[in-house]
């Protein structure tokens, strides 16, 4: 698989795994250090080709998404499960297999400019338990994981939910999903 965009991922080893699932470039940021030379690459990089930014599901990578979409507005996202990033000396993109890599890399989210109707995500959060409760941050690892858009706290996942313009139909569909197989193994 060919990808034009230049995606952004933290380190070398980051990188070393990516070329093994697919043919493209990359922008290391050298982990969460992240400079504006950097930064002024990856703005480059938006205008000449398009970015990916393909962080670790951890704080830091979250972080060093934030910094990009701060700084670099217009760029898509890739999204790796925890699951699928553990390895034996961490948490990251470079202990991916290959096909977990390349289905990320497919499922790759553009946030749009412009207008669109923004939703209320609050009540929902709440009628599905996905904020305040025992079991909602394990809910919010399987929704993040269900629509490929990682996982959040309940204050990002709203955020993501509309920056990705993730409608209300798809919403309750993976969350009635979830809570049916939650129920099916207890």
């Amino acid at each position: 698989m060919e990808i034009n965009e230049v995606i952004v991922v933290e380190g070398k080893d980051d990188t070393v795994r990516v070329k093994l699932a697919v043919d493209a470039d990359t922008i290391e940021t050298n982990g969460s250090a992240i400079n504006d030379k950097t930064i002024e690459q990856i703005r480059h990089a938006k205008e000449k080709r398009g970015v990916i930014i393909f962080t670790d599901p951890d704080y830091p990578g979250e972080r060093i998404r934030r910094i990009i979409d701060e700084h670099v507005s217009g760029c898509k996202h890739a999204f790796l499960p925890k699951g699928q990033a553990k390895g034996k000396r961490g948490l990251g993109v470079e202990h991916a297999k290959i096909d977990d890599l390349k289905r990320a890399l497919e499922a790759v989210y553009e946030v749009r400019e412009g207008s669109y109707d923004e939703i209320d995500w609050r009540p929902y959060l709440v009628q599905y338990g996905l904020m305040g409760g025992s079991k909602a941050k394990t809910r919010r690892e399987f929704l993040g994981d269900r629509l490929k858009i990682g996982y959040a706290n309940a204050k990002q996942l709203e955020k993501r939910l509309n920056m990705f313009q993730i409608d209300l139909k798809t919403f309750k569909t993976v969350m009635v999903e979830i809570l049916a197989e939650e129920r099916n193994s207890e």
